[in-house]
This record gives structure tokens, C-alpha cells and sequence, in this order.
């Protein structure tokens, strides 16, 4: 049995198709097959049913897969305890961010780290919170920077910031020139939202959730359409295609003269996202955390609250 022979029946067992597990584990699908069957033959137990679409996990398998992920988090604590007896602020550190965060954020973020700890450069990586919360736990990252809510993890989470929304409009909408919009009353509107997977999607339609059950008005013409990014969806809104909802730290300080665009601030109560950082709890170079955590502090992000609250296990 060895530590990559377990990395590979995880990947199987997330990824519930050999191919797709031989991708993430950069190894051919027949190199992948062939360990896992001689792991299985070892043990004498079937882990995998292999089908014709998708490969399930057995009862049995899915508790030796559990302690293999659990193996495979300590010998990267182990690996981390190294690092930490010499420096834990000295070497990289493997940063994930969502993708409505990372294009607001990392700017200033980066310019903090270069001027606090440059013997500390950050490896970034963005992507969705259910990815990102998979690399956390496979030791691919280090951090995590996501937003509340997110499921049960295990993982230990430090609240950053409260992050307020707006709402975007055309200029020339007649909202464009109110001074506060009811959340209520996006409903009646053509909303812009981003696609499956994006956490942000969820905080705006827990904003007004009757988006999704009025996503046609009377007359059958949609009232929702989906961007792949909050980029996309601006350019969207200021061709008048509809309006949306957007997290502050996206809105420009400063409005440009001939902006297609009015930001116009919600009702109270404001819907806000709490963000956080997250990271494993076996993750040993904590100096690093607190030096991202006091960075984030130190950047001007106006318009948002920050929190000193003690980290929770999520």
C-alpha cells in the first residue's frame, strides 16, 4: 500500500469516473486502473462497482477511502510541521479565492504581501467554493478565501469582511435616479445572474428568491438570463439587456462621466456576504494566516465592514 495508491482511490471516489480521476492525478487512466486493482487485490476488497456510465464506492470502500483521505491530510501536516521549524512565513503560500472576490481584492491584497512579507509570494488560484474547499482538503492549497455560507467542511474559518450589494442599471433606467431600491422589487425586472456553480448566484436569489419562480413573466418572455462572470454580466446590464445585483468591492469608487452604468445601494436591510479565509485544520503555519488575514485588513476595499472575530470550525 502506498500514499499514492490512496491519492488515487480518492480521486475515484470524488471524481466517480476513472478517466476523470487519472486527469486530476495527472497519470494515465490504465496506470490509475491498474494501482487500484492491485490495492484492491492487497486488501482483498472491492472498493469501486465499476459501470458502464459511473463508478460508485462500496459500503466498505467508502470507509477505507475516509481513512485514506484522512492519511493523506496528516502526511501533509507532517509536511507542513517541516516547514514551519524553519520558517512559516518564509516560501510560497497556496492561495485560493472565489471568483467574485479574487478580481477586487487580490490587486491591493498583493501589493499588501509584497510590502509585509515578500519572503512570503502568494500562488494563486481561482475558482468555484466547492473546488476550492476540495483542494483545501486534498493539501492542493494551503487558504482559501470564500463567502458564508458553505457546506460543512471541517475546516477552520476566519470572518474577514461583510460585503454589502448594489444593484447595477442601465443609465438610463428610471431606477438609475432613486437614492434606495427594495430588494422586493427586483422581481419585476430582467435580472442577470451568474451561472450554476457560483456562490454568488445563491446570494442573489436568497436577495429576492422570487427570481426563480417568476423566471418567465405573464406573457412567457424569460426574466432571468445567466453571464460567466460579473465582467460579462456588467457589459450585459449597460446594453440594456436587464439589470443586476453585484458585491460593492466590483463597483468602481469613482464613476466614469460618460459610464453606461448607475450603482444605486439597497434598502435596509442591506443584503450583505460575510467573506472569510479558510484553511485546514491540520495546516500548521498559522504566522501565515494571521499575515494574510492582517494584510486583507490593510486594504482600502470601501464600502465594506471588517470583522475581528476568532476563527470556528466550520
Amino acid at each position: 500500500m502506498t500514499l499514492t495508491e490512496l491519492k488515487y482511490i480518492v480521486a475515484v471516489a470524488r471524481e466517480r469516473h476513472f478517466g476523470r480521476a487519472a486527469e486530476a492525478c495527472f497519470v494515465s487512466q490504465p496506470t490509475l486502473s491498474v494501482a487500484i486493482k492491485k490495492l484492491e487485490d492487497e486488501l482483498n476488497v472491492q472498493i469501486f462497482e465499476r459501470g458502464a456510465a459511473e463508478v460508485s464506492v462500496t459500503p466498505l470502500g467508502e470507509q477505507i477511502v475516509a481513512q485514506a483521505q484522512r492519511v493523506l491530510e496528516q502526511t501533509i501536516a507532517i509536511k507542513e510541521i517541516a516547514k514551519q521549524g524553519r520558517d512559516p512565513l518564509a516560501g510560497p503560500l497556496r492561495l485560493g479565492v472565489i471568483y467574485t472576490i479574487g478580481p477586487y481584492l487580490l490587486p491591493a491584497l498583493v501589493k499588501q504581501m509584497i510590502e509585509t512579507t515578500p519572503q512570503m509570494p502568494l500562488m494563486l488560484q481561482e475558482n468555484y467554493t466547492l473546488k476550492l474547499i476540495e483542494l483545501l482538503k486534498q493539501g492542493e492549497i494551503d487558504a482559501a478565501i470564500m463567502a458564508l455560507p458553505f457546506p460543512e467542511s471541517g475546516l477552520m474559518v476566519r470572518p474577514l469582511y461583510d460585503e454589502p450589494f448594489v444593484v447595477a442599471l442601465p443609465r438610463s433606467h428610471p431606477w438609475a435616479g432613486r437614492e434606495r431600491i427594495d430588494a422586493g422589487d427586483l422581481k419585476q425586472e430582467t435580472m442577470l445572474l451568474l451561472g450554476s456553480g457560483h456562490c454568488f448566484r445563491d446570494h442573489v436569489l436568497g436577495v429576492c428568491p422570487e427570481l426563480m419562480r417568476f423566471s418567465q413573466n405573464a406573457d412567457g418572455i424569460q426574466k432571468t438570463f445567466e453571464g460567466s462572470s460579473l465582467e460579462t454580466i456588467r457589459h450585459m446590464v449597460a446594453s440594456g439587456v436587464g439589470i443586476t445585483v453585484l458585491p460593492k468591492t466590483s463597483v468602481p469608487e469613482k464613476q466614469a462621466p460618460d459610464s453606461l452604468l448607475s450603482y444605486v445601494p439597497f434598502s435596509a436591510p442591506v443584503p450583505d456576504r460575510r467573506v472569510v479565509l479558510a484553511w485546514r485544520k491540520s495546516f500548521t503555519r498559522l504566522p501565515a494566516i494571521e499575515a494574510v488575514a492582517q494584510a486583507i485588513a490593510k486594504c482600502d476595499l470601501p464600502g465594506i465592514i471588517p470583522l475581528d472575530l476568532p476563527a470556528t470550525s466550520n
